[in-house]
């Protein structure tokens, strides 16, 4: 956030003493007051959240091929379709497992 930005707005909060301790800790240790600390380290999460969803410009001609892909429909794959349809490793049962070895 900028130096020279205005903060009006307010977002209360409730926590632990834990909690509180543990922030104030981790904003002490970085030098900075426990209001900048939450505010950065809460944004650096919500980009981090929003980041496959913020919107993305193409050309048209890349907007074509976009959404040209989209529209095909799906290939079939074989050793795809083998992967989701065999039992996987969690879906065996033990007693069969070691069974088997003998």
């Amino acid at each position: 956030m900028s130096a020279r930005a205005v903060c009006k707005e307010k977002l209360n909060l409730r926590l632990s003493s834990a909690d509180k301790r543990t922030l104030e800790a981790a904003a002490s240790a970085c030098s900075r007051s426990l209001s900048d600390f939450v505010r950065d380290s809460a944004l650096s999460r919500a980009d981090e959240m929003l980041a496959d969803r913020r919107t993305f410009v193409l050309s048209k001609a890349k907007w074509a091929q976009f959404q040209a892909a989209l529209d095909t429909p799906p290939r079939t794959l074989p050793g795809m379709q083998r992967l989701l349809t065999e039992p996987g490793f969690f879906d065996i049962d033990p007693s069969s497992a070691s069974a088997e070895k003998r």
